[in-house]
């Protein structure tokens, strides 16, 4: 990998007031070295570094142009996100070696950042890296993107089925349509009051609902 994949601004100690007056600061139509100047106050050519870094995390296009993402990480309610998938974006090669970089301590992360560019561990290129990453994300959040996949995943959970109560199911099992078919031999007799008795006697047990 070369170091050029890597994002860095040369003043890196100041990366967050940048940040802090873009979030302040109207979306421009093209974030160039004027707007950098005039409008956020940072003069002179270390600073103008800025514009490459945001480009490499996504924040500008390659035409100047704020992106979607610019403008996300403008609104307070998803600045922290919005820069933790900015950083993520940058860094790619850096998360591809342990996707939980942002919470390495210093100097793991450093030794990350060697193995991805082969720079020296004394390289001043190789501070530039490390710092613009580790000042900007104390402004970021890496975790939100994890709990909405989590999130996602609970709107598949089947939902459990209710039980009815015992009584509505005993019910609905008694309320099927059935069909019997009773043969009845009676017996001889002159005597009505045995044949109506044997009838009350159908209509009370079987014929009833």
């Amino acid at each position: 990998m070369s170091s050029k994949n890597i994002p860095y601004f040369a003043v890196p100690g100041t990366l967050t007031k940048i940040l802090e007056k873009i979030k302040s600061a109207a979306t421009p139509d093209n974030f160039n070295g004027d707007f950098l100047e005039s409008t956020l106050g940072f003069k002179g050519g270390n600073y103008k570094t800025f514009i490459p870094w945001a480009k490499k995390v996504g924040l500008i296009n390659s035409d100047g142009t704020p992106t979607a993402l610019y403008k996300k990480f403008r609104n307070p309610t998803t600045t922290k996100s919005s820069l933790g998938e900015a950083l993520r974006k940058g860094y790619a090669d850096i998360f591809a070696k342990d996707e939980n970089a942002d919470k390495l301590d210093k100097a793991k992360f450093k030794g990350l950042v060697m193995e991805a560019t082969g720079e020296s561990h004394d390289s001043k290129m190789l501070e530039y890296m490390v710092n613009s990453f580790w000042n900007a994300k104390t402004l970021a959040e890496f975790d939100t993107q994890h709990s909405e996949e989590k999130d996602d995943e609970s709107l598949h959970t089947p939902e459990k089925l209710e039980q009815p109560p015992a009584g509505e199911s005993h019910k609905k099992k008694i309320n099927l349509g059935l069909n019997y078919t009773i043969n009845l031999v009676l017996p001889k007799t002159d005597d009505p009051a045995i044949y109506n008795a044997i009838f009350k006697s159908l209509k009370d047990n079987l014929l009833n609902d």
